[in-house]
């Protein structure tokens, strides 16, 4: 088992092969071109001489010979057009198969950082809740340590059921076989609530700051805003180094339900604002990443926003950190 979920180096390759063989195509093409242009003068300056030696009146002659050097100059052009238009369809094949063999090996390399990261996800709570199960076993604890150790064993499976409940979720929203319960709900009660029962400890801790503006309503799917929300909320933990994370909800001046999330951790480079809704995708190399996650939550986040008709934007927050936008229309009083 170990040396199957023992991480391979997989390097794209150079790609080095593929250019030499398309290289060698084109100097051959580019040779049989000439061999036909001279082929083809060849031919011409033959039948020059045999018009020359049949004893035609020189006018007729000037005729033929015109006509030769029209059929010479057809012919020329016409193999030169066909080898333009072969090339470039050459070329385009070679950077289409290029470019898909990149991204094969690209998406090769998420699944394989994906298998690393599921795996430890699952291991690592299944551990812990395995370690509290057999204290609590074989121990007679005062009543205050039981509670502890019950609450969290209870964390852990919270935290395993929310992996594979995105997981699920992924792969029905993928499949078209999530349909959306939309219904009217107090979008500001119910974040309050589903902030204050997932994050009880970081919010007494100070590490979650909330300004929900009261009296908002929107046209939602609740299991799918409970995903948004929590996504961003534990990923702006993760990746804020500590910093206190704020979660605004607002109604802004378009009618559209204005939802941030912002942290004051090392932010997000320009290059990897977009990549970082990609499947599977995580910053960093998976055999030395030390911040849990699986690569899909943000992924999921913009696939249950897109189905609500909304968007999703990164920002960066000032002084540092990142702040991640989402606003969601068809918000009623």
């Amino acid at each position: 088992m170990q040396n199957l979920l023992k991480p391979n180096k997989l390097k794209a390759p150079k790609g080095t092969l593929i250019y030499l063989l398309g290289f060698y195509v084109l100097l051959q093409f580019a040779w049989w071109a000439y061999m036909l242009v001279s082929l083809n003068s060849e031919i011409y300056q033959l039948k020059l001489e045999i018009l020359s030696n049949a004893g035609f009146p020189s006018s007729e002659q000037l005729i033929l010979e015109g006509q030769l050097d029209q059929k010479l100059s057809l012919r020329i052009w016409m193999v030169l057009g066909e080898g333009a238009v072969f090339m470039i369809i050459l070329l385009l094949g070679f950077w289409s198969v290029r470019r898909s063999i990149s991204k094969e090996l690209r998406v090769a390399e998420q699944q394989k950082n994906f298998l690393l990261s599921v795996t430890h996800e699952l291991k690592s709570p299944l551990a812990a809740i395995k370690l509290q199960l057999q204290t609590l076993q074989s121990r007679q604890l005062p009543e205050e340590k039981r509670k502890q150790l019950y609450a969290r064993a209870l964390g852990d499976t919270n935290r395993l059921e929310k992996l594979v409940e995105n997981l699920l979720l992924v792969n029905k929203v993928e499949a078209g076989r999530l349909p959306l319960d939309i219904q009217k709900m107090h979008v500001s009660e119910h974040v309050s609530n589903l902030i204050s029962n997932s994050f009880s400890s970081e919010i007494e801790e100070g590490r979650i700051v909330s300004n929900i503006q009261k009296g908002l309503w929107a046209n939602m799917d609740k299991m799918a805003l409970d995903s948004i929300v929590l996504n961003l909320v534990d990923n702006a933990l993760k990746y804020g180094s500590g910093s206190v994370v704020l979660l605004e909800v607002q109604a802004n001046e378009s009618d559209f339900l204005a939802l941030s999330v912002k942290d004051e951790g090392n932010g997000i480079p320009e290059s990897e604002k977009e990549k970082v809704f990609d499947r599977f995708y995580r910053r960093g190399n998976e055999n030395v990443r030390q911040t849990k996650g699986t690569g899909i939550g943000l992924y999921l986040v913009k696939l249950l926003i897109t189905e609500h008709q909304g968007e999703i934007s990164i920002e960066n927050n000032h002084p540092s950190g990142a702040k991640f936008v989402v606003k969601l229309p068809t918000v009623s009083n």
